[in-house]
């Protein structure tokens, strides 16, 4: 295992942590994986957000060889998740939604025997679990009962036994469910710091702005189909140029304003006379100086003007036409127990 973690750990660049063609899953009658197509290139964070039910953690267990699939290929640094199951598990880490820790120990003893397992020796161990347990903000309940742990120091624990290895890839579902915005930064800053020492991370989250915060690249699924995928930048562009925001000193030079804001931009522009503002599309950048130009020579006050781009809420509303909210499962747990014992 050691041969193999450190020889995954030197990726050269461009490398492809995961590289998966055509991931096809089904239960019954619904098919949550259609076709998914993802690469994720070593040394990043990978993004992968959609609605309700579009099939996000279901291609996370095919990947992390979880769940067998129907149809498709996935490889994890070059090994097949089917083939080479048993080395694709020593280079991954996975952190799902729900605690993967027991609830008969404290989180001290939780974190002390997972690193046991992991053949580290009592004393360093130990240590690992007390700097593991700082880190997350953990160490006032150290020796507390985790039937006391509330949802989010639930969340914080496993993810920290999750890292006790830190794996060339690591894969986080929703990993900030249930955190309060302060700990949830907190994740964030931890998350980024994996990446500076070595491991690759692909995520499933139901924020935006934590796909906007964190990701280099996103894929949007929906209806278990890759419908969008880029950098954040990228889809934002993919939906709409910028729009330009003016507020009006004056709300009697409105329809001045706006005859101007039309003749220059070339676009349908957009009045709120009660706000006093105007909006307008804009797709080239450079012509705000003109316009500025021509409205102060019209003697047109401004009090506000702002250049906006797209949000990933917007970039959501028009490729799926619905928001993001939490993976439903998409099996019961007994199907997928049933299938991995057969992995």
């Amino acid at each position: 295992m050691e041969h193999i973690y450190r020889k995954q750990m030197e990726y050269s660049p461009g490398e492809l942590a995961v590289e998966a063609y055509g991931l096809v899953k089904t239960f019954g009658d619904n098919r949550a994986v259609d076709g998914v197509n993802l690469n994720v290139r070593a040394g990043t964070i990978y993004g992968v957000l959609g609605p309700n039910g579009a099939g996000k953690t279901t291609t996370i267990r095919m990947l992390a060889t979880l769940l067998k699939p129907d149809a498709g290929s996935a490889r994890i640094f070059g090994h097949d998740v089917q083939a080479e199951s048993q080395i694709v598990r020593q280079l991954i880490g996975v952190t799902g939604q729900y605690a993967s820790v027991d609830e008969s120990l404290s989180a001290m003893e939780n974190l002390i025997i997972f690193s046991r397992l992991l053949g580290l020796g009592r004393s360093e161990a130990r240590r690992k679990a007390v700097e593991l347990l700082e880190e997350f903000g953990l160490s006032e309940a150290a020796k507390r009962p985790l039937k006391n742990f509330s949802g989010g120091m639930r969340r914080r624990l496993d993810l920290a036994a999750s890292l006790i290895a830190q794996p060339p890839l690591i894969f986080l579902d929703e990993p900030t469910t249930g955190l309060d915005p302060r700990t949830r930064s907190q994740m964030w800053d931890t998350i980024r710091r994996l990446v500076n020492t070595g491991s690759t991370v692909l995520l499933t989250t139901q924020y935006l702005e934590e796909a906007d915060q964190l990701a280099d690249r996103i894929a949007v699924i929906d209806d278990g189909r890759v419908v969008a995928e880029g950098t954040a930048d990228e889809l934002k562009m993919s939906v709409g140029t910028s729009s330009l925001h003016l507020t009006i000193q004056n709300s009697q030079a409105m329809d001045s304003a706006r005859h101007i804001v039309e003749q220059v931009l070339k676009v349908h522009a957009n009045v709120s006379p009660e706000a006093g503002k105007i909006t307008a599309p804009m797709a080239d950048a450079d012509l705000v100086t003109d316009l500025l130009i021509e409205l102060r020579s019209a003697g047109i006050g401004l009090s506000e003007v702002s250049v906006q781009k797209p949000t990933l809420d917007e970039v959501f509303l028009t490729i799926t036409g619905h928001g993001v909210k939490e993976d439903t499962p998409q099996a019961s747990y007994e199907s997928i127990k049933t299938e991995v014992a057969g992995v």
